[in-house]
């Protein structure tokens, strides 16, 4: 009996054993997949079955001409100013279902589809930058007020490239010039009020304070070469998408985003940044 008992014993814990064997093998084990064989013909190592990444939107137009891939920071504004388009055309262009989501990668058409027509001149965006996925936020622009009366036109400039004439967009004196790398634009002084004037004929496709560092913004195109910036503003008194015409009152001179009163003033030739004080009259 008492022989019996031990049989007893050893025959359970080799039964336990057993079933802590069984049980040490995973029940959700990952996939695994060969990787080759062996010289010898044996399998090779076996690993964790890749899972295929997602391509971003847009990834096999990498690289081509009219195609732009986002980096961080960027938003659809910015990226639309760079390239001498609006931010609509670009969701449009895109095909973009949210246009308030951009993602770090995601290459964007930021140039018209050839379609043999001209492109419609829209609204822009007062985005926030990009992130491993980005959004841009393309509403709320409150500051925008009724236009007044065109005021009297300004001297106009011979165009530097014979397609813009520009007037001066305020009376105050130069505060600091174009510097390509350092300030896209001349910067313009005067006091709190004083008029901002369109410095040409035009859309305004931007009016808001969503771009960091240009304070209120009002973006105006003039054709398919030429944009107009004109920053710092404390009053916007045009809307978006609505037509101005040079020597318009299209905003108060201010310090929004800056350290003291001043325009900030810059001219866009397909996107790039150029001397405004080439296109404009001496004086």
């Amino acid at each position: 009996m008492r022989q019996d008992g031990r049989n007893g014993v050893w025959i359970g814990v080799l039964g336990a054993a057993a079933l802590l064997a069984a049980c040490s093998t995973p029940v959700n084990q990952a996939p695994v997949e060969s990787l080759g064989t062996s010289a010898s013909g044996g399998a090779g190592p076996v690993v964790p079955a890749a899972v295929a990444a997602k391509p971003l939107p847009g990834a096999e137009n990498a690289g081509k001409p009219g195609y732009y891939t986002v980096r961080p920071g960027d938003t659809l504004i910015r990226i639309g100013l760079d390239h001498g388009q609006a931010w609509k055309d670009l969701a449009r262009w895109n095909q973009l279902e949210n246009p308030n989501v951009i993602e770090v990668g995601q290459v964007l058409r930021v140039a018209p589809p050839d379609t043999g027509t001209a492109t419609a001149v829209v609204a822009a965006d007062q985005g926030v930058v990009a992130r491993p996925v980005a959004s841009s936020t393309v509403a709320g622009n409150s500051a925008a007020q009724p236009a007044p009366a065109p005021a009297a036109a300004a001297p106009v400039a011979p165009a530097a490239s014979g397609d813009i004439q520009l007037a001066w967009p305020a009376s105050g004196k130069v505060e600091a010039k174009f510097d390509e790398s350092r300030n896209k634009g001349v910067d313009i002084g005067g006091k709190a009020g004083d008029p901002v004037l369109a410095a040409a004929d035009g859309r305004v496709v931007y009016a808001g304070a969503g771009l960091r560092g240009y304070g209120n913004l009002l973006i105006v195109q003039h054709n398919k070469t030429y944009l107009t910036a004109y920053a710092h503003n404390q009053k916007l008194l045009v809307k978006e998408d609505q037509a101005v015409h040079r020597g318009q009152k299209i905003a108060e001179m201010g310090s929004t985003d800056a350290d003291h009163v001043k325009l900030h003033f810059e001219v866009r030739r397909e996107g790039k940044p150029v001397d405004p004080l080439r296109y404009l009259p001496a004086r």
